[in-house]
């Protein structure tokens, strides 16, 4: 079995970066001892999400360049524990800071930076950058290569992120998170992972940080199976809200079996006909119409 070992860092911020680069590199020392081949944080570990409730200019200074010691300091671990490695941080950015990840492979090369397209402009995150497109690479782990793209929290909330994702060949995406992740949130993140033939993997932060309750979880995507005569239950791991750091093994050969002959993902699409979601003049015919363009 061509197993990928996914570690999702469940793990509390502390007061300062300093000290969330020391816990953050223990964390993914540990990951590493657990036999892991990629490390994700939750939502801009950097700060711990810590943007709420204070005055916008007072956590603005605490974005870091996507090149600082910080970030580095991940890209050197990940290549002296032959891991990789997704680290998030509030980007400092022109324009505004950014709510990103850097995805380091298991060399210490930079294989993605992604900065959250949907950013919840409904609250302080209005204050926030967003990006500006979705990106995959082809990540090289022990097990081989595995093609990975990234979104962050809310965009989970809009299937084109996913789609999009799957459209550039992403079999595992993975999803950094800071909100309480009930029945409904978490099965968006099944849908999105049945609808597109990938997998998903979502780490939040623990139930000692505000509003978050751990839960972190993988989807494997893959619903059916010909020994089964139903659907199957596609969570392969669904954590509690307590600190930890959780590994859940993703069966690579199973999902690229399944994508070469299920009707999802991009099998039976009719692009052709959905000119609309690009028609930035139809007004909706419900509720808001705030969105950016």
């Amino acid at each position: 079995m061509n197993t990928l070992k996914i570690t999702l860092l469940q793990i509390a911020p502390c007061g300062t970066l300093e000290e969330n680069l020391e816990k953050g590199i223990s964390s993914c020392r540990k990951a590493k001892e657990l036999g892991a081949d990629i490390a994700l944080f939750p939502e801009m570990w950097s700060n711990g999400y810590n943007i709420y409730n204070r005055p916008v200019d007072q956590w603005k200074v605490e974005a870091i360049p996507a090149g600082s010691e910080f970030v580095n300091a991940f890209g050197k671990l990940a290549k002296q524990l032959d891991m990789a490695i997704g680290v998030t941080f509030l980007e400092e950015y022109e324009g505004g800071p950014r709510n990103s990840i850097v995805l380091f492979d298991r060399f210490g090369e930079r294989k993605i930076t992604y900065a959250k397209v949907h950013t919840c402009d409904f609250n302080v995150e209005r204050n926030l950058t967003p990006g500006e497109d979705f990106y995959v690479t082809t990540l090289d782990t022990a097990c081989g290569e595995v093609k990975v793209g990234a979104m962050i929290c809310f965009d989970r909330e809009f299937p084109e992120s996913a789609r999009i994702l799957m459209l550039k060949g992403a079999e595992l995406i993975l999803v950094p998170n800071a909100c309480p992740m009930e029945i409904n949130r978490l099965s968006q993140l099944r849908g999105r992972a049945y609808e597109n033939m990938l997998a998903i993997a979502t780490c939040n932060y623990p139930d000692s940080v505000p509003d978050c309750n751990g839960g972190s979880s993988v989807f494997d995507g893959v619903a059916y199976l010909p020994e089964l005569d139903g659907s199957r239950d596609t969570c392969i791991l669904q954590t509690d809200g307590a600190e930890g750091i959780y590994l859940a093994e993703l069966d690579l050969e199973q999902l690229r079996r399944y994508r070469e002959s299920e009707v999802h993902g991009n099998a039976f699409r009719r692009p052709q006909k959905y000119g609309l979601l690009l028609d930035h003049k139809i007004e909706p015919p419900f509720i808001r119409n705030d969105h950016r363009t």
